[in-house]
């Protein structure tokens, strides 16, 4: 008989106990205790890929990493951003992993007699299909990661920029936080379009709230000022501290054009 296929054989007949065998081999050397749902799910998964590995084996038209591997693969990254983990806590269980598969395949090897080339084609098709993993979880966090990222700049942006209506035709638009591009791009998309569907004369706009800014921001503040100033809508100015007027003093806004005001209540008493 083929040695290749004694070795599938002898994988699919044990396949149960070395899976076992890997799961309680890779939770000692990385000394963890996960949920006995944790555990099962583990030891399910590596019942089907060790099954695959040892058909792949005999079998040259199957492909190299089966889909059920990457999809777990994937999932694993899932779970870590769904928990705020990081890939690192991922990372760090491949080389326990790969040395306990390792250390298995090559006693199987010595058992069935099979020669150090022999060992080593094996363990360059195990060594791939980790690789392979690993590389897709990465690739899998990243991409949620920065979906899961992008979500909630969309929701800080909107809670930094809420429109509030005080009266009739009057709306007060607080700036909180620190205003980025982001958030200045999020207000010219997001939130002038809303203000422009409503029926508003005056917006009043109060820095009070916001942490930092710069000379490029403020400009683009002054752009979206004037935005709404061509929609008809005239631009009150509130919560100037003294370091954020000292940065409009530095741009190229024109500093007479800005109806400013201490505060929100001396804005609304000038609103007739």
């Amino acid at each position: 008989m083929n040695l290749f296929l004694r070795f599938s054989t002898y994988i699919g007949e044990n396949v149960e106990s070395l899976a076992l065998e890997v799961v309680e081999g890779v939770l000692h050397r990385l000394k963890l205790d996960i949920p006995q749902w944790e555990k099962k799910q583990a030891i399910d998964m590596y019942v089907s890929l060790l099954r695959f590995f040892g058909e792949s084996l005999v079998n040259e038209d199957k492909e190299l990493v089966p889909d059920f591997f990457i999809d777990w693969s994937k999932k694993n990254a899932a779970m870590q951003i769904s928990s705020n983990g990081k890939i690192s806590e991922i990372a760090v269980r491949y080389p326990p992993t790969r040395d306990v598969l390792l250390e298995i395949v090559t006693e199987i090897s010595i058992e069935l007699g099979l020669s150090i080339k022999e060992n080593a084609f094996i363990i360059k098709r195990l060594n791939t299909l980790l690789d392979i993993s690993l590389n897709e979880t990465i690739f899998a966090f990243e991409r949620l990661f920065e979906e899961s990222r992008e979500v909630t700049q969309k929701e800080l942006a909107a809670l930094s920029a809420p429109i509030i209506p005080v009266k009739d035709g009057v709306v007060i638009l607080p700036l909180i936080g620190d205003i980025d591009t982001y958030r200045v791009n999020y207000i010219i998309e997001h939130v002038i379009p809303k203000i422009g569907a409503m029926d508003i004369h005056y917006l009043i706009a109060d820095f009070s709230g916001i942490y930092t800014i710069n000379v490029d921001i403020a400009e683009y503040l002054d752009q979206i000022g004037s935005m709404l100033q061509l929609m008809g809508i005239c631009v009150l100015t509130t919560g100037l501290r003294p370091e954020l007027a000292q940065i409009v003093v530095n741009s190229r806004i024109n500093i007479s054009s800005i109806n400013t005001f201490a505060n929100v209540k001396k804005a609304l008493e000038s609103v007739k």
